[in-house]
């Protein structure tokens, strides 16, 4: 299964749209990424990892989420984080992290929801 836009990719009625396109996604990621670097909790899972190669799949990961022009596969989400043994309460860090950068990014409380909600819809696939 892919991530579905909620109208024709990159369309105006989107939250990719709406919030900037590529440009303010990349912004969100990288701010996110800072937030999440510092944590004590799931910091730890980044060590050694190639952070442009990362902000790249996840600006296009959260892209999809909000209507932009770009997919991700179920099974590729699946594989990414197969290795990685992310527990329930990383999880929970990581997304009350993009909840708060979502906010400083001014999206509302429902587009966070939206984004958030999605999110959690691929749980399975991320925890292991």
């Amino acid at each position: 299964m892919m991530v579905a836009a909620t109208a024709p990719h990159g369309g105006a009625d989107t939250l990719f749209a709406r919030y900037g396109g590529f440009a303010k996604i990349r912004s969100i990621v990288m701010d996110f990424y800072e937030r999440v670097l510092d944590n004590d909790l799931v910091g730890g899972h980044f060590d050694g990892i190639d952070m442009v190669r990362l902000i790249d799949h996840q600006t296009k990961f959260i892209a999809a989420l909000t209507g932009g022009p770009a997919d991700i596969s179920d099974e590729r989400l699946a594989r990414a984080h197969r290795h990685l043994r992310v527990r329930h309460d990383e999880f929970d860090e990581l997304v009350t992290l993009l909840s708060a950068t979502l906010e400083a990014a001014g999206f509302t409380p429902a587009d966070r929801a939206k984004v958030l909600g999605a999110i959690e819809a691929r749980r399975s696939l991320i925890v292991d």
